[in-house]
């Protein structure tokens, strides 16, 4: 029996709480409420699947409570948000979220993305699959398909979901350079539109800031520019 996935729903909106839930529910997922983003951080564990987070909470702010969610977890974090400009956009995924939706949406959306999530979560961290890949050696860093587990000169190195398989696409793939377009609908499966170039943008910077020794000299995951990038 396939085990029951949680999903924390931080909104400080009780309406769209109560209605989040029931929706949630519905489709066979168990849910945790949190009113504020402190709420959210206080309730984060190995235990959440999938958080989903408003942005303009009070005590903690969506950007504040995901980028603490991120110390302890890798699960996806969704933001629903009326602030829908690029900017606000760059912010969320600066802060460590996989994906972001404006308000108003339409509940089958946000069903969608919710399955969509939890669906390559769990694939890219081999929690539904069976099949074993070697490891993959680049210097002193170490990429573990199988375990979703990267390591530089033997210390570990905590990535999000997207960070991984953006690292990881690439390099199994060594000396190929993709183009953003590329990497946005492989890695987010969905249909590349301009805003999203600097989606990857954000998401690339984030992964250098982790793996590189020295980010603005990156050694792992090169620039080629006007093209796109590349795993050397």
């Amino acid at each position: 029996m396939e085990d029951t996935k949680r999903i924390l729903l931080a909104d400080d909106d009780r309406d769209i709480r109560e209605v989040g839930r029931v929706l949630l529910e519905n489709e066979g997922y168990e849910v945790v409420e949190a009113k504020d983003g402190a709420q959210a951080v206080s309730l984060a564990g190995e235990d959440i699947d999938l958080y989903i987070l408003d942005i303009m909470m009070p005590v903690k702010n969506g950007y504040q409570a995901c980028r603490e969610i991120r110390q302890i977890s890798s699960a996806p974090i969704l933001f629903l948000t009326a602030r829908s400009q690029d900017s606000d956009k760059a912010m969320g995924f600066s802060s460590g979220a996989d994906d972001y939706l404006s308000k108003p949406f339409s509940y089958t959306e946000l069903i969608a993305r919710v399955k969509a999530l939890l669906r390559r979560y769990y694939i890219y961290k081999g929690k539904d699959t069976k099949e074993e890949k070697g490891e993959i050696v680049i210097r002193d860093l170490v990429i573990d398909p199988q375990g979703c587990r990267v390591e530089r000169a033997g210390v570990s190195i905590p990535l999000t979901d997207i960070e991984f398989r953006l690292l990881l696409t690439m390099a199994e793939n060594r000396k190929k350079v993709f183009s953003a377009e590329e990497l946005y609908e492989k890695i987010w499966n969905e249909p590349y539109f301009y805003a999203c170039n600097n989606t990857v943008m954000v998401h690339i910077r984030n992964l250098r800031r982790k793996i590189e020794p020295d980010p603005n000299d990156p050694v792992y995951v090169k620039t080629v520019w006007g093209k796109g990038y590349r795993v050397d």
